[in-house]
């Protein structure tokens, strides 16, 4: 008995564990179909303004459709094959479509959020030439693309802040070239014509007592003997730097010392200053070519103490800088097809020693100043005047002895008579450039084309620079040139060099 039961018992052990196997093998198939069934049904993105509906094709009949969150969208069918998607609130959500059988036949993710359709549609209509994309993000838009300058940019925000106010995010690239190099000239001329005539005298008493004198001799405090020992006066006080001529004589016991003086001045003063400076589109660039120099300010102390440079309840100095030369500061903003919108503060200064003052002894100079600020817009490579001066002034001078000086005719001895005219005119012109940046090679700078003498050219031929690549025994021999780039590598590196500096 125990031995016929014990291999009924193994047989029908062996055989419950082999159903058990075979029970759960089908069930580990089923479980792990799904996800790459579940990947080869997704359909696709479905995105559904709040409170309008979209219409979705499936491509095959369908049964039955069912949405993940029913408070996020809803559907309606419309056919065996469509189906009416109605956005209700912002937020996503999942479309999932089976067929009569119950089998799975399409999965879709519903986002529901702003109005994007009809954005892209106006974004098409406003700016045609740019590629720009909006997509729902939950309850926010994003825009994609790439637009050509800056300020599209900023009007594509502009629009799609209507859709989403505060809720819109900028994933837009802008191309081309975005930096931009000011050109700026002051280009300033000044003419001066100056005339006087007069007529200088000056006299002094034998005995030193009594002296005077009219025009531009004073009373002269320098008196001299003659090899008579009688007294007179320097003829140097008289006679203007171009008096053409003098004369002396007695009259009873005074010595007269008389001068014609005629002069005539001309001077022309030509200015030009060419500050280039490069900024990227939307930045802020500045530029000084000069120097600065001290200013003292007073500074007020109210308590009982002593300040720096005072003594205590009086009053301290510190120093402040002034900055002059030649100075540049511009914003530039790319606006696309070439156009640059420019925000441009060019200014020349130099110290003008006839404008300074006098404060407690202490002397600070005067600027004169040729100073621009403006907003314009240029296309690139274009030139515009945005500044301009013509000034003339004439000024006469009379001075001339009370009454004497009104007698016709010899009222000439007793006055002296000129005038002075000054013409300036003075323009300034900005010039705008895309630029790209140069290759290395292409680079040449002032120095190159210079170099240090040596012991032969220094002493021998007294020559402090010599140009590279000359012979030194022929100095006034042009240096080689470099060649010029062909057009073809003009546009590749972004410019070219020139004999000095940088042209692009």
């Amino acid at each position: 008995m125990w031995g016929s039961e014990k291999p009924v018992r193994l047989t029908r052990a062996i055989l419950i564990g082999s159903a058990a196997i075979l029970a759960q093998a089908p069930a580990a198939i089923v479980s792990a179909a799904p996800a790459p069934a579940a990947a080869a049904f997704e359909a696709g993105k479905i995105e559904v303004p709040v409170n309008k509906s979209q219409v979705v094709q499936a491509g095959r009949n369908f049964k039955r459709a069912l949405v993940g969150n029913p408070e996020i969208a809803d559907v309606l069918p419309l056919s065996n094959d469509s189906l009416y998607v109605l956005g209700k609130k912002a937020g996503t959500t999942t479309l999932t479509l089976y067929d009569a059988a119950g089998a799975l036949i399409r999965v879709y993710d519903v986002a529901v959020g702003p109005d994007v359709i009809t954005l892209r549609r106006q974004f098409t209509e406003l700016m045609p030439n740019e590629k720009i994309g909006a997509r729902i993000s939950n309850d926010a838009i994003v825009l994609t693309g790439v637009v050509s300058s800056g300020p599209i940019a900023d009007r594509a925000m502009q629009v799609a802040a209507t859709y989403a106010p505060e809720k819109v995010v900028n994933l837009m690239s802008i191309g081309g070239s975005q930096q931009v190099m000011l050109e700026v000239r002051f280009s300033e001329m000044s003419r001066t014509v100056a005339k006087q005539i007069g007529v200088n005298n000056s006299f002094i008493s034998n005995n030193r007592r009594f002296q005077g004198g009219t025009g531009n001799t004073a009373p002269s405090t320098t008196l001299l003997t003659n090899k008579n020992g009688t007294p007179t006066i320097d003829i140097g006080g008289i006679l203007d730097t171009f008096g053409i001529a003098a004369g002396a004589y007695s009259l009873g016991g005074l010595n007269l010392f008389s001068a014609l003086d005629l002069l005539e001045r001309k001077g022309v003063v030509k200015t030009l200053a060419e500050p280039t400076l490069i900024a990227l589109s939307g930045e802020t660039a500045s530029f000084l070519a000069g120097g600065e120099f001290p200013i003292p300010v007073i500074q007020g102390n109210s308590g009982g103490g002593g300040t720096a440079g005072g003594t205590g309840g009086g009053n301290g100095i510190t120093i402040e800088f002034k900055p002059f030369g030649v100075s540049l500061a511009f914003t530039p903003t790319v606006l696309g097809d070439g156009i640059i919108n420019l925000v441009v503060a060019p200014e020349v200064s130099q110290i003008d020693p006839s404008a300074s003052v006098n404060i407690n002894g202490l002397v600070v100079p005067g600027l004169q100043t040729r100073r621009a600020r403006t907003v314009l817009e240029l296309r690139d490579g274009q030139s515009f005047a945005i500044a301009g001066l013509l000034s003339n002034n004439f000024q006469d001078t009379v001075r001339q002895i009370p009454a004497l000086g009104s007698i016709p005719i010899l009222g000439s001895l007793f006055r002296s008579t000129g005038f002075q005219k000054q013409e300036t005119e003075l323009v300034i012109i900005v010039t705008p450039r895309l630029v790209k940046p140069m290759n290395a090679a292409d680079v040449r700078l002032p120095t190159d084309r210079v170099g240090n003498p040596n012991e032969l050219e220094l002493f021998l031929m007294g020559r402090t620079d010599k140009a590279v690549g000359t012979n030194p025994l022929d100095p006034n021999a042009p240096p080689p040139e470099k060649p010029a780039l062909a057009p073809a590598d003009k546009a590749k590196s972004g410019g070219f060099s020139g004999p000095t500096g940088y042209e692009m």
